[in-house]
């Protein structure tokens, strides 16, 4: 049996076994109603647990269906344990996504990709387009629907075989999701926000190993910073050494009703690019001011300095997106008026009705998991095995266990941040009982290089049918299996390089970030 034979065979096992895993909000349905099971039948159980002190703290799991139990979950299951879970994530979240639905309702994405890409020389289009793509993550899923079909009418354009556009920017869009040179993204948000709930819900402190307070949204930004150009870079080899001659030769089609000039910035968005440049210059204007006005550091009443502008540093992020899509839709005439401006913040937000019922299960069955102390059992157990395999003298093979166990799951469970939902929980906490240095921020970031780099070769990942049916315009005969090993030297290459740099972060004691 010849390598791609057997690869094929592979995927074809993975692809038929995922198929059988239900939906992730079907999972935590199933995971509720069998944590009340479990702990109907381990109510009144004692464990202990040491405490950083060297003393133990005793636990008792709550039998969750005993009637003052059962009122509990009623009582909390709309206000308490979903909309204001983790002091308000899900708010956080929807607010992230008003600012994110300007900016990509009016066009401002397309319009930067087309005109980067008819000013690069040959040679910068596959870095471009792996950069732009690991970029466009600020606009959380844009980068799928647009960027990707962008790249393959861009090669077209150039006589190219449009394959090896879409598959650098399929391998920016989705194996570099958690790389950005802006900090504060949406992913940044929803992994950060709810880590720190995940940990300080089993006593763990949302800290560096030195003790500094970690903040949510940018305690990953000097990571993913040096993460952007380290994928970049390698992604933009892989294509030249491994994907872009491969393809070279295979035959592809241009489809008849499609018209190689709509990648030609058109007038419109010629103005629109040019008022976005002062949107962009009114909005750092403005955050400036509250960041040394309003927002300005000061020292409260027990010494302590406090800093509102790194606080609510998603607002501002939120609001720079905002101000310079307004001002790109008002220049390329795609908004008339502040309903149009309201319509794309609408566009966006009914996006999010799968994030709105996902979130309602999950929080509920975290909050449970809570309540009940099977989440503390869990993680005991779990910290217990390690310890008794002796991994707690070796950080870095807990890293590379990780994320060698997070790829391997995130080959039958699609989402990353239903997967977080499963897995932080979980591995926070127990990663910190086995080993003190492995904080929030490092287990969190270990999560994103396995998810993030194994993406493209799921079949579970969201898009993975919209990206194959995009490529089919160009080779109507490409199958799930074609597009899978096309995208398995950039999985390959970007798990092992971003694992060497975040163990090299480790081990330097370099800050992941702020």
């Amino acid at each position: 049996m010849s390598q791609q034979t057997a690869a094929k065979s592979t995927i074809s096992f993975v692809e038929k076994l995922s198929k059988k895993i239900p939906d992730p909000v079907v999972i935590f349905i199933y995971l509720l109603g069998i944590g009340l099971i479990v702990t109907a039948f381990m109510g009144g159980l004692t464990f202990n647990t040491q405490n950083a002190d060297g003393g133990l703290t005793t636990h008792v799991i709550k039998d969750m269906t005993a009637t003052e139990n059962v009122r509990w979950i009623f009582d909390n299951a709309i206000l308490q344990n979903w909309l204001a879970f983790g002091s308000g994530i899900l708010g956080v979240i929807l607010v992230v996504m008003i600012g994110v639905g300007v900016a990509e309702n009016s066009g401002l994405l397309t319009a930067l990709v087309k005109k980067l890409g008819t000013k690069l020389p040959d040679n910068f289009l596959a870095p471009m387009l792996i950069f732009l793509g690991i970029m466009s993550s600020i606009a959380t899923d844009a980068g799928y629907l647009i960027l990707i079909p962008l790249g393959g009418l861009l090669y077209a354009g150039l006589g190219k075989n449009p394959l090896i556009g879409m598959a650098a920017a399929f391998a920016g869009v989705s194996a570099g999701f958690s790389a950005n040179l802006i900090p504060a993204t949406p992913i940044d948000v929803i992994l950060g926000l709810n880590a720190k709930v995940f940990a300080e819900s089993q006593g763990v402190p949302f800290t560096t190993a030195d003790g500094t307070p970690l903040n949510p949204a940018t305690m990953h930004y000097y990571f993913i910073f040096a993460s952007t150009f380290l994928l970049a870079g390698l992604g933009a080899w892989v294509t030249a050494k491994f994907v872009a001659p491969r393809l070279e030769n295979v035959e592809y089609q241009i489809p008849s009703d499609m018209n190689l000039s709509d990648f030609e910035v058109n007038a419109d968005e010629q103005r629109g690019l040019k008022a976005s440049f002062w949107g962009l210059l009114v909005s750092l204007g403005l955050v400036a001011f509250l960041a040394l006005g309003p927002l300005a550091p000061y020292t409260d009443e027990t010494g302590k300095t406090v800093t509102p502008y790194l606080n609510n540093v998603i607002l501002l992020i939120t609001l720079i997106f905002t101000i310079v899509g307004i001002f790109f839709g008002y220049g390329a005439k795609k908004f008339n008026n502040i309903m149009d401006v309201v319509q794309a913040m609408v566009t966006q937000m009914n996006t999010m009705g799968y994030v709105l019922v996902l979130t309602f299960f999950c929080y509920n069955f975290l909050a449970l998991l809570g309540y009940s102390g099977l989440g503390t059992y869990i993680t005991y157990l779990g910290a217990t095995f390690l310890q008794w395999l002796g991994l707690q003298q070796f950080p870095i093979l807990l890293i590379i266990g990780f994320i060698i166990t997070t790829a391997l799951i995130n080959l039958f469970v699609g989402g990353m941040t239903s997967k977080w939902m499963l897995l932080g929980p979980i591995f926070i906490p127990m990663l910190y009982q086995v080993n003190p240095q492995m904080t929030p921020d490092l287990v969190t970031a270990a999560y994103r290089v396995a998810d993030s780099s194994t993406n493209i070769i799921t079949p579970l990942m969201t898009y993975a049918g919209v990206i194959l049916a995009f490529m089919r315009k160009y080779k109507p005969d490409l199958t799930f299996g074609d597009m899978i090993l096309m995208m398995v030297p950039y999985s390959i290459a970007f798990m092992i390089a971003w694992t060497a740099l975040l163990i090299g972060f480790f081990t330097f004691g370099i800050p992941l970030g702020f």
